[in-house]
């Protein structure tokens, strides 16, 4: 289905940007076999290492492969908003239509804004991402543990792309936070143990005053889940599949729950279950919930969870793509706070995203600081 949505795409761009470019035929020919190629990023991958999801390739040829197929994204929504532009135009004109002249050179704009566009979002989505700070007033949250500041990462996504060198970078921007707790909301790699293994030895040196705690997103079920849950072990970190935590903390106390996601049933593992993660947390202590996507909101809420702090969505990467396509399909959240009843949902816009679209054009990734108070009682 996704490859077949892209080739789809692919004939749309060609019939109206690639067939009507005044260009000799070789030269148009060329441009829509580079297009096919752009498109097909993801089956070459496939093809050539098995997996869509970890192109074991050098970095260089990542960025720019990635690169030409986001640009060949830009290229189709440029080209569809043109031609939305070209009817108007030709309603407003009663039938008569622009001069070809026009609309050429709109077509040679659009080609040039993709290819900036795409290389100014490959950067911005590749860099280490500046810290967001927020505070959230939790309703069971004791007074003594009013000012607990937690970091959520999440959607690391760390692969060939975003390697090794950029994981410790954001580990000592993590740390210099000096936070009573971290938490990582899933996604945390891209590609198998053995071939992350160097990349993901810095998570080893995330430090906070009580711990690291992670869950598993579906990219850890894509490559042996139960290896990477080892591998977070053995790196310091508390890894909960469907289980709680209690935080005993300045003679109060903090539970944490993490939940699997979803994609563990399709791997004949056990899938995403609340009421055994809460199973033995009283209703009225403060919650925080690890679900990797916002989903089970209003459950959560129901269940006496305080906060539940999501990924997934990597903000929408692309600014309206997070109202009209990335909300859409996780169940209407895409980036950022709201509010569910009396629970928090935060859903970060991701400190990585993965490598087969990495471009980031007014979502910018984030490390997220929380400061936590106490209700004024």
């Amino acid at each position: 289905m996704f490859h077949s949505a892209l080739f789809i795409l692919y004939l749309y761009v060609v019939c109206r940007f690639v067939l009507p470019l005044p260009w000799r035929a070789g030269w148009r020919v060329l441009l829509a076999v580079v297009l096919l190629l752009a498109s097909k990023y993801h089956l070459l991958q496939q093809w050539t290492f098995g997996t869509m999801f970890s192109p074991e390739m050098p970095r260089a040829l990542i960025v720019v492969f990635s690169g030409l197929f986001c640009a060949f994204v830009l290229l189709f929504f440029l080209t569809a908003i043109l031609d939305i532009l070209l009817v108007a135009a030709w309603l407003v004109r009663r039938g008569r239509a622009m001069e070809r002249r026009t609309y050429t050179k709109a077509r040679y704009a659009m080609g040039m804004a993709a290819l900036l566009l795409s290389a100014i979002g490959v950067h911005e989505a590749t860099k280490v991402p500046d810290v967001r700070r927020i505070e959230l007033t939790l309703h069971d949250l004791p007074m003594a543990l009013d000012g607990f500041r937690l970091v959520q990462l999440t959607d690391l996504h760390i692969s060939r792309l975003l390697d090794g060198q950029w994981a410790r970078e954001v580990v000592e921007r993590t740390n210099a936070l000096t936070p009573d707790l971290i938490v990582i909301t899933g996604d945390l790699i891209d590609g198998t143990p053995a071939a992350r293994h160097d990349d993901v030895k810095p998570l080893g040196e995330l430090s906070a005053k009580y711990g690291v705690v992670t869950i598993l997103g579906n990219h850890e079920y894509y490559f042996n889940a139960g290896q990477w849950r080892t591998v977070f072990e053995k790196l310091g970190m508390f890894a909960l599949v469907n289980a709680h935590l209690r935080i005993p903390a300045d003679g109060a106390e903090l539970f944490v729950a993490g939940l699997a996601d979803p994609t563990a049933l399709e791997h004949e593992e056990p899938g995403p279950d609340a009421t055994h993660a809460l199973q033995g947390v009283p209703h009225e202590a403060a919650t925080i919930l690890l679900t990797h996507r916002p989903v089970d909101t209003t459950l959560h809420a129901q269940a006496g969870v305080d906060l539940q702090l999501a990924g997934h969505t990597h903000g929408g990467m692309i600014r309206g793509f997070d109202a009209l396509v990335v909300a859409p399909l996780n169940h209407g959240f895409a980036s950022g706070h709201f509010a569910i009843g009396d629970m928090h949902l935060y859903v970060s816009n991701g400190t990585g995203l993965w490598n087969g679209f990495p471009i980031r054009l007014g979502v910018p990734a984030e490390i997220t600081e929380i400061t936590l108070r106490a209700p004024v009682r």
